[in-house]
């Protein structure tokens, strides 16, 4: 296992028709499946994955712009769906990443897009694992 920098914590109860809470509170959340149920208000797991997604590859694109003596101000929305699978008849995840840099052009807006899919803790875990696709966008 690789160095350890720090653990976070997090338990749910009663999947996604239940509740989430992270070890220190910040994280207490009702759980509802919206596609059981679209009457009542809760978040759901492709939510918070894509609260988690966005941060970090938002950090990732920073870091790999100040690599790159590049100025830069930017926004990440991660799209997260839940799919059906066709080949196993279950459910998997797809995500958007739609993401605005200002301060470069449309090119290096691309390019520092690529570069920060490389590099992102969350784009290493889910390479070969589900479908991502990289929406950047120079404003």
């Amino acid at each position: 296992m690789s160095e350890v920098i720090f653990t976070s914590s997090a338990t749910a109860k009663n999947g996604r028709d239940g509740h989430v809470k992270s070890d220190d509170g910040l994280i207490d959340l009702k759980l509802v499946n919206p596609a059981n149920n679209k009457e009542d208000k809760g978040s759901n797991p492709e939510q918070l994955f894509a609260a988690a997604y966005a941060s970090c590859f938002d950090g990732a694109l920073n870091l790999v712009a100040s690599k790159q003596k590049k100025e830069i101000d930017s926004e990440t929305t991660a799209e997260v769906s839940f799919c059906k699978d066709t080949k196993d008849n279950g459910f998997k995840i797809a995500a958007t990443l739609n993401i605005t840099i200002e301060g470069v052009s449309q090119d290096d807006a691309e390019k520092l897009a690529e570069d920060a899919h490389q590099a992102c803790p969350y784009s290493k875990a889910t390479r070969g694992n589900i479908d991502v696709k990289l929406n950047a966008k120079a404003v």
